[in-house]
């Protein structure tokens, strides 16, 4: 940060304009470092943002706790280390997310044959996996999301971020996706399984014919036409 901060102060004084505009962003940030705050203390805006992300400054990315806990304070009661972590991370006022999980259960759910895992997780009261709430977590922290593409042959998952248009996530698959889209057919995921697949689908009318504007949801089915 020292570094950056006294090579833009240098070349803003030859009246830089990109220098000039980076310059407060990196005096701010280096503020609170030099007093040993963490840059999520200051609350950047995305403009202060986007000229620090270079730099990868590790206060300035979010956390993700990954919290080991018994088996009974994973379904039951919660225990008071849990407590004390939730207590400590909202008084920081760190942008984190906590993620209890059982090391012991995740253990014996490894273990255990695919068809046999929802099973042993409803026994439990449970209804996911801890390694599935730790991707979701991670995927909501990062402002990610999932839209999917099925054909014959295979279903692929594509991730976008939130607020991504149909043509953004086009090009995920190919830029030239992007480049040539004209609209997604697009259907929600639980409408899609409900209806048995694309065939059933169309049948009851469920898939939308979606332009440039719209925005991807999370789970969306989408089928993709293009010219280039």
């Amino acid at each position: 940060m020292e570094k950056r901060l006294d090579k833009t102060r240098r070349t803003a004084k030859t009246g830089d304009k990109d220098a000039l505009a980076e310059l407060p962003a990196l005096e701010r940030a280096n503020g609170a470092l030099t007093e040993g705050r963490g840059l999520w203390s200051i609350r950047l805006t995305d403009h202060e943002q986007a000229f620090l992300r270079p730099l990868a400054l590790l206060t300035a990315k979010p956390v993700l706790y990954a919290a080991n806990v018994t088996d009974a304070e994973l379904s039951g009661t919660e225990g008071k280390h849990l407590t004390a972590l939730r207590e400590a991370v909202a008084g920081s006022g760190e942008p984190a997310e906590i993620v209890p999980f059982s090391a012991k259960i995740e253990a014996e759910l490894a273990e255990l044959p695919p068809e046999d895992r929802a099973d042993f997780l409803a026994s439990l009261g449970l209804e996911s996996a801890g390694l599935d709430r730790v991707i979701h977590a991670g995927y909501h922290l990062l402002g990610l999301q999932t839209y999917f593409t099925a054909g014959e042959q295979e279903v692929r998952a594509w991730t976008i971020h939130r607020g991504d248009t149909a043509p953004q996530a086009a090009g995920v698959i190919h830029t030239d996706f992007e480049r040539g889209f004209i609209r997604a057919e697009t259907v929600g995921y639980d409408e899609f399984v409900a209806n048995g697949g694309w065939k059933g689908a169309k049948e009851k009318g469920a898939v939308r014919s979606e332009g440039k504007e719209y925005v991807v949801k999370d789970g969306d089915v989408m089928l993709f036409r293009f010219n280039v």
